[in-house]
């Protein structure tokens, strides 16, 4: 009804589940690492648990999209089965012939395990992995938990033949926490809790979605003291989120007014949710608990009150998962948009640890000075991404050529990249955001843009709580994320260094040097030579990285492996 007022294609608030608006945020992307380690973790439990509405199911349809070839998967999503009812519907979802059943009687329990061992046998011997994944798991009976467990006894002398993943509220949690549950809790190999989104990254959500609805004919129809409000009345639950928008531009445009005030959030908050208000401590406590957030009561009446702030975190060390580019990034024949998010992140068998230590420890690793110096003034602190705009380069070449100095290399005048190359640096350009440079953890460009202006660039220094630290010539400021968000759709540029004997193409193991290089690196970071000729190897990295799991060593995957060359994005404050 009300997109063409905004210029919107369609409603950008749906709560219908369109692929077109998935929205992963680092944490998402997190609870996904954990599922797909499920893939090949071996045995046992995995565990994710969440708010209502907080994208649990989000995050299942992104892994069950991601899912390797060799993986059998069984999805359940009416847990409220007996345990006759439950090892049948496994079976017919494995496509396991149902056993057969003595006159007049239904087949036992001990008959549906005995069929289902024996699939699970013949996948193990051709190399297949069996994972069963059940959603809203809180809703299991105790005994049908119990046989579940029993299920993680089908092994092999080598392994468990079948990986369980169970997806629910937090009250699952409290049920594993059971003293007659304490055997199943201990085969819980990895788990993860979905909080709601941060401040900053329900902006970046509301963004999201009005741009996949869009293009917008004018400004966004909310501003940031608006956002800041859908978040406090919501406390980042995206289901809430589309809710509140939904009625908020519908309010707006029942006005006439292209601009969403804040009086029409709160007006949208009460017609939706009804009292009390989400805004409340009351109503928000569950969701903003997992935030690691407390309210506080003034007056009798409910007051927000953000006791701490929630500083950005990753777990499992990943940044967020991203596809590799596979044409050469040389000048001329740089894609302006050589890497796109992809929706799955994973962590390899037996590397979870090491490779995780590695990307934690390139995260968080110090830019060394550019060369004469570091060039900048003194750092601002600013709310107006106008300022960065104004005082931005509008010359990319100029850009490029203060960029470089991270890497303690001068360029020439003439085309930036064909000087780059010849001093050994390739130029790499993306659009896809905050998850990958987290990952990438290197100073870069960022492309920025308003709703008319040609685009202009800074550099990217670092993030941290309060934003990210960028810079232009000899200016410095901290932009807070979720404004930064206003002027930044996502692109990127950044240089990286190849390894020795490296040539452009989609595969860099070719070459004698590259391959010694590849093997050293892939030691350094925890994969074991074992794990099969060197394709296999940088698979398992891919898989331990969130990248795309091709064994193809792309730029990406060289870009993570020789990190420890690069120059570091600053630790921000």
């Amino acid at each position: 009804m009300y997109a063409p007022f905004f210029g919107l294609s369609k409603e950008p608030f749906s709560i219908a589940p369109d692929p077109r608006f998935l929205f992963m945020s680092d944490m998402h992307r997190e609870a996904l690492a954990h599922l797909l380690y499920g893939v090949s973790g071996g045995g046992g439990f995995v565990l994710l648990t969440g708010e209502i509405g907080a994208g649990k199911t989000t995050v299942c349809r992104a892994f069950l999209d991601q899912v390797p070839a060799h993986c059998a998967v069984a999805y359940i999503f009416n847990p409220k089965l007996t345990v006759v009812e439950l090892l049948q519907t496994i079976c017919e979802e494995f496509g396991v012939v149902a056993p057969a059943a003595a006159a007049g009687q239904a087949p036992s329990v001990k008959a549906y395990v005995d069929a289902l061992n024996g699939f699970l046998l013949s996948a193990h011997a051709a190399g297949r992995h069996t994972v069963l994944i059940i959603d809203e798991a809180q809703s299991l009976a105790a005994d049908v938990l119990e046989q579940l467990r029993l299920l993680t006894n089908l092994e092999t002398a080598e392994r468990k033949l079948l990986q369980i993943v169970l997806i629910g509220q937090p009250e699952l949690r409290d049920m594993l926490a059971r003293p007659e549950l304490e055997q199943m809790a201990q085969r819980v190999i990895a788990r993860y809790h979905l909080p709601a989104l941060s401040a900053a990254e329900t902006g970046q959500y509301i963004q999201h979605r009005l741009a996949v609805a869009g293009p917008a004919g004018g400004r966004e129809p909310f501003d940031s003291r608006g956002v800041a409000r859908i978040h406090a009345l919501t406390g980042g639950v995206p289901r809430r989120i589309n809710l509140l928008c939904d009625r908020a531009l519908l309010g707006a445009y029942a006005h006439g007014q292209h601009r969403v005030s804040a009086d029409m959030v709160e007006k949208a908050a009460r017609e939706v949710f009804g009292p009390p208000l989400p805004g409340t401590a009351a109503a928000l406590a569950p969701g903003m608990r997992a935030r690691g957030r407390a309210f506080g009561v003034a007056a009798g009446v409910a007051t927000l009150a953000v006791a701490a702030a929630w500083v950005w975190r990753s777990e499992l060390g990943l940044a967020g998962p991203v596809r590799e580019a596979r044409a050469p990034a040389l000048a001329g024949a740089v894609p302006p948009s050589a890497a796109a998010v992809a929706r799955s992140a994973s962590v390899g068998q037996g590397t979870m640890a090491s490779a995780s230590a590695a990307v934690a420890a390139a995260a968080s690793a110090t830019a060394g000075p550019p060369a004469g110096g570091d060039g900048l003034g003194a750092e601002l602190t600013i709310a107006d991404p106008g300022a960065v705009l104004a005082a931005a380069w509008r010359d990319e070449a100029t850009a490029w050529r203060d960029l470089a100095l991270h890497w303690k290399t001068s360029l020439a005048a003439g085309e930036p990249c064909e000087q780059a190359l010849a001093a050994g640096l390739v130029c790499y350009r993306a659009g896809s955001g905050l998850g990958v440079l987290r990952q990438m953890a290197r100073p870069a460009l960022l492309v920025l843009r308003d709703d008319a202006a040609a685009p202009v660039y800074v550099k990217l220094l670092g993030f941290g709580a309060n934003g990210a630290t960028l810079a232009a010539g000899d200016k410095r400021w901290r932009l807070p994320l979720a404004e930064l968000a206003r002027v930044w759709r996502g692109e990127f540029a950044t240089f990286w260094r190849p390894p020795p004997g490296w040539r452009p193409g989609p595969d860099a193991t070719d070459a004698p040097a590259t391959q010694a290089w590849l093997q050293q690196r892939l030691a350094a970071a925890g994969v074991n030579p074992s794990a099969g000729p060197l394709r296999e190897q940088v698979r398992t990295f891919q898989v331990a990285n969130g990248l795309q799991a091709d064994g193809l060593a792309g730029p990406l995957t060289l870009m993570l492996l020789g990190r420890a060359d690069e120059p570091g994005l600053l630790q921000d404050r």
